[in-house]
């Protein structure tokens, strides 16, 4: 797993949904009967730029993270490893924060030079200072490749096209007193068909965050011992985080629900931690 074969597929998967959004842009441009332009001017540049801010600002808001103090004694290693690590990877230091998600995890939201990181305080709580190192890294690893930037968007690019389906479908449907409901089936459709090309990169680039960690560190093995241990401390507690591109984000998925299952947004943990050992 490199981070060439990440930009390779972000490259790909993004083609196809910048050729989505523009249809997408088309299609609002003959419904409003209005020029392409500024409809090309909103959906490609003010609403991702606008779902970019707010994706970050909601995925920080919906985990409840607070700042974390540098000069708490409780966060104090946390500050240094990530100072360091920083330094070797050659990228400005994130924004840390700190959360009471219900389960331990962490997840990386913004950009290169922009982002922000949360862990959890159960995180901090079950693992030991090399193992903490390791998920840092991981998040780190994220935002060095831009692929939490891919995620934001991509779920952006999922509600336009949504919504230009349903628009579609309940003008091909007027007539029909049950075009609404098939209308709304279809923008799901729509959303799903979507989100399976953002989910052939999440998996992928869960791999690359893991080997860029071990990269970092010097060893897989702490990363693989943090991953146990947040995969067992997950079991039978319920996460407080209900929103599924938060979940998306983070180091390990604790929703267990079959749409989660079928759209997986991870590898199976037991897989990642294989590759870290090997």
């Amino acid at each position: 797993m490199n981070t060439t074969g990440l930009q390779l597929r972000m490259a790909v998967v993004g083609t196809i949904l910048f050729g989505l959004y523009l249809a997408a842009a088309l299609f609002f441009s003959a419904l409003f009967n209005v020029s392409l332009l500024p409809i090309l001017l909103v959906s490609i540049v003010l609403l991702p730029a606008g779902q970019y801010k707010l994706g970050k600002w909601l995925a920080i808001r919906s985990a409840g993270a607070e700042d974390m103090p540098e000069d708490d004694p409780r966060f104090q290693k946390v500050h240094q490893m990530t100072d360091s690590l920083c330094r070797d990877m050659n990228m400005k230091k994130p924004r840390l924060m700190v959360a009471e998600m219900g389960v331990p995890n962490a997840f990386a939201t913004g950009r290169k030079g922009a982002g922000v990181v949360v862990v959890s305080s159960e995180l901090m709580h079950i693992l030991d200072d090399d193992e903490l190192e390791g998920v840092v890294a991981h998040e780190l690893a994220h935002l060095k490749n831009r692929d939490t930037v891919m995620m934001v968007l991509g779920q952006s690019i999922a509600t336009v096209v949504g919504y230009a389906v349903f628009f579609l479908v309940q003008m091909l449907g007027e007539d029909n007193p049950g075009s609404f409901v098939v209308a709304w089936i279809a923008s799901i459709i729509a959303n799903m068909i979507v989100m399976i090309f953002l989910m052939a990169i999440s998996r992928y680039r869960e791999y690359v965050a893991d080997d860029t960690a071990r990269q970092y560190i010097g060893t897989g093995d702490p990363l693989a011992r943090a991953l146990e241990k947040i995969s067992s401390g997950a079991e039978g507690r319920e996460s407080r985080i209900d929103d599924s591109g938060v979940n998306a984000l983070c180091i390990f998925n604790a929703d267990r629900s079959l749409l989660q299952q079928i759209f997986a947004t991870h590898p199976p943990a037991e897989k990642r931690i294989e590759k870290l050992r090997s």
